[in-house]
């Protein structure tokens, strides 16, 4: 609601120029010394802004069951929120270690069954007539050598001006990944070597799907299932995780769901009355959530 300002100059019938000027003058006068603009000139009240979170719900939002607690409900709801909870970090922390362990496990298994030297040579073995192109592939292997960093793609170069015992295989994330997804690193693995396209023996080849075969190896086929494991136990935590903070929103949703008394969480008033000489009556703001 904007405010409106009237000006308003009585004159008789009789006036004359000298009266209007005068007049004009005293208005002048009397309206310099309001500012319209300065708040200080009208009457106003300002409500306190109210701040009346639900301090159950806050209280579940921090250790779920509490918020019920205090509010006196049956014991079986803390109860049930609590063992939750309880139950939830058992798991994360037992998923998580699990996990842990599992890597641990397949990553010392593969530093002691996996040589970058051994791929390079069985490579050749595996597949002679496009060697050349499995070596370089669509994945890499980071290599280090003198503090340098270099990619897999590049060995065969590398071997020209390096000899095998200045080349490190960068023992990573990616490294743990590949060796046991794709079969252009299966030549590392120590398994006694045979024919990897039948079906038998230490190497050999597993359909997977309809279209795509895997050549494995008896140790490349153990370490999948120490990864595959680590990474199952791994996403069992985070989901156990996740469990914990549905907890705590649901605890604390439940106390406003089930208040007796259910009262807005914040308000915010603002009255605001000018002096009647603006003949009007004010502004009045209200913000409410």
């Amino acid at each position: 609601m904007g405010m409106r300002t009237e000006c308003i100059l009585i004159s008789y019938s009789d006036f004359n120029l000298r009266q209007i000027l005068f007049q004009f003058m005293l208005t002048s006068v009397a309206y310099c010394q309001f500012d319209i603009y300065d708040i200080d000139n009208y009457n106003y009240s300002l409500d306190s802004t109210r701040n009346e979170t639900s301090l159950p719900l806050i209280k579940s939002l921090i250790f779920p069951g509490w918020g019920q607690l205090s509010k006196g409900d049956p014991l079986w709801k803390p109860f049930l929120f609590v063992g939750v909870e309880f139950f939830a970090i058992h798991s994360s922390f037992s998923y998580s270690n699990k996990s842990k362990k599992l890597r641990y496990d397949f990553e010392n298994f593969a530093d002691n069954h996996w040589e970058l030297k051994r791929w390079y040579d069985n490579t050749k073995v595996i597949f002679p007539d496009n060697w050349r192109e499995i070596i370089v592939g669509t994945h890499k292997l980071g290599l280090k050598i003198n503090d340098k960093y270099y990619q897999s793609e590049n060995l065969e170069e590398l071997l020209q001006r390096f000899p095998w015992s200045d080349i490190q295989v960068v023992r990573d994330r990616d490294f743990y990944e590949n060796i046991g997804k794709y079969d252009q690193f299966v030549g590392g693995w120590d398994d006694d070597f045979d024919n990897p396209f039948d079906s038998e023996g230490n190497w050999y080849s597993e359909k997977k799907g309809n279209v795509e075969t895997v050549i494995l190896t008896k140790r490349k086929d153990y370490y999948r299932n120490l990864r595959f494991d680590s990474n199952r136990y791994s996403n069992f935590a985070r989901i156990a995780t996740s469990a914990i903070l549905l907890n705590h929103i649901l605890s604390g949703f439940e106390t406003i769901l089930n208040s007796k008394k259910r009262e807005p969480f914040k308000s915010l008033s603002i009255e605001l009355r000018p002096y009647t000489i603006v003949n009007e009556d004010g502004v009045q703001l209200i913000l409410s959530w």
